[in-house]
């Protein structure tokens, strides 16, 4: 799929605690995507057959531990040298423990969005999160405040 960039369905949940901060996480070594990159959202492709809702939540638990369902923000159309997706984009407040599956995640922080801007500017990202975390900054009805609890 993506060695030959076939267009496949993913999606991206960004997680945010109650006081607003973004979740953060550095993904690992092993990853076959951007390894070792940092990323603003969890997420991943859809099963065959799998929803964008039942996949959200599938994939920010397994990867995050977060069991709160995510709300649907919007589809996106990202296209880029590592890939070809239509990703559904989520975001979810939880303030409870995030317990991190080793296989994906090798470091994570709440982080403050004026630091999240200051590390986007040093670190290697995931191109396709940017794009979607963009987005959703400039689409979100009330800027600076953290997205309804679910």
């Amino acid at each position: 799929m993506r060695g030959r960039r076939l267009l496949h369905r993913c999606t991206y949940i960004l997680v945010l605690n109650g006081a607003g901060e973004l979740y953060v996480h550095r993904r690992t070594e092993t990853k076959d995507v951007n390894p070792g990159f940092y990323d603003v959202s969890a997420g991943g492709v859809n099963a065959a057959g799998e929803t964008y809702d039942t996949c959200a939540a599938r994939e920010v638990a397994e990867e995050l531990g977060v069991t709160r369902t995510p709300t649907f923000r919007f589809m996106h159309r990202y296209s880029g040298p590592d890939g070809e997706v239509m990703g559904a984009a989520y975001d979810v407040v939880w303030d409870g423990e995030v317990v991190w599956q080793p296989s994906e995640v090798a470091w994570g922080a709440f982080v403050p969005m004026r630091e999240v801007d200051a590390m986007i500017a040093r670190e290697r990202f995931c191109a396709d999160g940017l794009e979607v975390f963009e987005r959703w900054r400039a689409e979100r009805p009330s800027a600076g405040e953290p997205p309804e609890r679910g």
